[in-house]
């Protein structure tokens, strides 16, 4: 039974939060899931595939239609102002605050501004870390909230429930039923008909060895398609977003797929028992103000990419079956994946790890870690690359670093050198990958070059 009072109150609390945060908030989030429901089950796209799933099947069409239901059940969010930014924005800030530095800087604003307002805008990012989705909605939070396509991994109470408040849609990965993808991507279409910012990791999973992935054109294409309908004049613009981390919350996790790939996947109740036991640790040793930041999170956003424009007088390409568009879409999508390697930020660790392994030996001596540094730190400024502490120069970089390499024991230092922990390559491989395509060539380091290194440290000492 609805109070009108506490309605009243609750909506007097929701507008208060969209003025202090002055956000634009999309008229459609706040429609009615029955709404949104009763739209899905009255498209006749939807409709035709249910008949199609029928006869194909041998199914009455009403059973058809009830898993129709059911799908839309599972996909639709429920957006609440007050979840999304009372309790997701006051938690991710403590969270990140807790956990990292973070960093955002945006490589062509002027760009960004310049979309016009009632266009679509969907940022395309690479996906590191299922904290991604907390860095950049936090980051975006005072200009935008964003609709994520979220995995069947957050399908477990209470985590279902949360994204769902938070406006984000599930997507079932790997299952081709095509009246499911009927539902799916008219759904798709409707919120980007109606404007809906999303967020959509391109990779369609997190990375397992630390570089980019190729690209899914699934939910793009979904979403690309929408210029088909001649009562959508909006144009789609598609923003690269680049994230990389110091650490990684799940990096042993995911290096342990690639090591031993026909291993057992923990179930979900098993994940979150992890997640649970990985949030209470941390919550006790802030309590004993014995948490250590995990050093830094940087998050970049690229140059918008018009789809409109891009297509120009190919946008017929959109009405022909999939294997005559695809090779088009493949090539928007590797486009999208090259601006996100080149804006890609550069964090201590990684950088460190990378400088570290390109000796190709256990034993690096710290002159030489320093010297290849310099190397590396010059080539990525004149190149105008993201670098994370750049203006403190190799030996802050360095020393950044170091603390974070030995708390992880993926390296110590002996004297004046550094050694690589042979069981811990793989992981400091996965870190140096995330820049690897950023850097130069290493070549072997003069020995005169390396007494003038040494001299120089000797004097910063």
């Amino acid at each position: 039974m609805r109070v009108p009072l506490a309605d009243s109150w609750i909506r007097r609390i929701a507008l208060r939060t969209i003025r202090r945060f002055e956000v634009r908030l999309e008229r459609f989030k706040l429609v009615n899931r029955r709404t949104v429901r009763a739209r899905l089950l009255e498209d006749p796209v939807v409709l035709l595939a249910a008949r199609q799933h029928s006869a194909a099947h041998d199914v009455p069409i009403d059973q058809v239609l009830r898993q129709v239901q059911r799908y839309i059940d599972e996909i639709v969010p429920f957006f609440n102002v007050l979840s999304y930014y009372r309790l997701g924005y006051t938690v991710s800030r403590v969270l990140l605050r807790a956990l990292y530095r973070l960093t955002s800087e945006y490589q062509d604003r002027t760009a960004l501004n310049a979309i016009p307002r009632q266009d679509v805008v969907v940022y395309l990012m690479n996906h590191r870390s299922n904290a991604d989705y907390v860095v950049v909605a936090y980051v975006l939070a005072r200009e935008v909230s964003i609709s994520y396509a979220v995995g069947e991994w957050a399908r477990t109470w209470p985590l279902e429930y949360i994204f769902k408040s938070f406006g984000a849609y599930f997507v079932r990965r790997r299952f081709r039923e095509p009246l499911y993808h009927a539902v799916l991507e008219r759904y798709i279409q409707l919120i980007t008909r109606n404007g809906i910012t999303q967020g959509i990791f391109l990779e369609g999973r997190l990375s397992r060895t630390g570089a980019l992935g190729p690209a899914k054109l699934g939910l793009l294409d979904y979403i690309v398609r929408t210029l088909r309908d001649p009562a959508f004049d909006r144009d789609i613009w598609l923003v690269p977003v680049a994230l990389n981390y110091d650490r990684v919350l799940e990096d042993r996790v995911l290096t342990r797929e690639v090591l031993n790939p026909d291993g057992p996947r923990p179930g979900r109740l098993r994940q979150l028992a992890s997640v649970l036991h990985y949030g209470l640790y941390n919550v006790a040793r802030w309590l004993t103000r014995t948490l250590r930041r995990y050093g830094r999170v940087a998050v970049n956003f690229g140059t918008p990419l018009s789809v409109r424009s891009w297509l120009g007088p190919d946008i017929g390409v959109l009405d022909l079956p999939w294997e005559a568009r695809h090779q088009r879409l493949q090539t928007m999508a590797d486009e999208v994946m090259s601006r996100i390697e080149e804006i890609m930020p550069v964090t201590p660790v990684p950088l460190v790890a990378a400088a570290l392994l390109s000796f190709e030996q256990p034993v690096i001596r710290r002159d030489q870690l320093l010297q290849r540094l310099d190397e590396y730190r010059d080539y990525l400024l004149r190149n105008n690359t993201k670098l994370v502490h750049a203006d403190r120069g190799v030996y802050a970089i360095l020393d950044r670093a170091s603390r974070m390499l030995r708390m992880r024991r993926l390296a110590h230092a002996e004297g004046d050198s550094f050694v690589i922990l042979p069981t811990q390559r793989p992981l400091m491989e996965y870190y140096a990958n995330s820049v690897r395509h950023l850097l130069p060539v290493a070549h072997p380091i003069p020995e005169g070059e390396l007494l003038r290194h040494a001299a120089i440290e000797m004097g910063a000492r």
